[in-house]
């Protein structure tokens, strides 16, 4: 599994980005995050992989090729667990997120996407 992570900071704020990443693991309510329009995100990232079977009400897979992910969410935060997914769907999910300027958090290296990227 891989796992990436998108949030939205308030507008002059920035948090020590693995602390918030392990707040929103455990669904804690993070003060200086924005709260998301997680449905509104949800059809898109629906409108987006259109093409992939629904497994569920928040998971895909490829029925065309490889891999497969979920989506799980906080009022501040979208999780997605990429279970051997490549490495253009993944990045094909950074840019939908991205849409909400909500840069993509790759807890695995740890790395944040931004514009404020150390």
């Amino acid at each position: 599994m891989y796992e990436l992570v998108f949030w939205q900071y308030q507008e002059g704020v920035y948090l020590n980005h693995q602390l918030v990443y392990e707040a929103l693991v455990e669904q804690e309510m993070v003060e200086g995050l924005e709260e998301l329009p997680v449905n509104v995100i949800l059809n898109r990232i629906a409108s987006v992989f259109s093409s992939w079977e629904k497994v569920d009400e928040n998971s895909w897979k490829n029925s065309n090729g490889k891999g497969a992910f979920q989506v799980k969410s906080t009022p501040q935060s979208i999780l997605i667990d990429c279970y051997g997914t490549e490495g253009k769907t993944m990045e094909l999910l950074a840019s939908t997120l991205e849409e909400f300027k909500c840069p993509c958090y790759d807890p695995q290296v740890p790395v944040r996407f931004d514009e404020m990227n150390e």
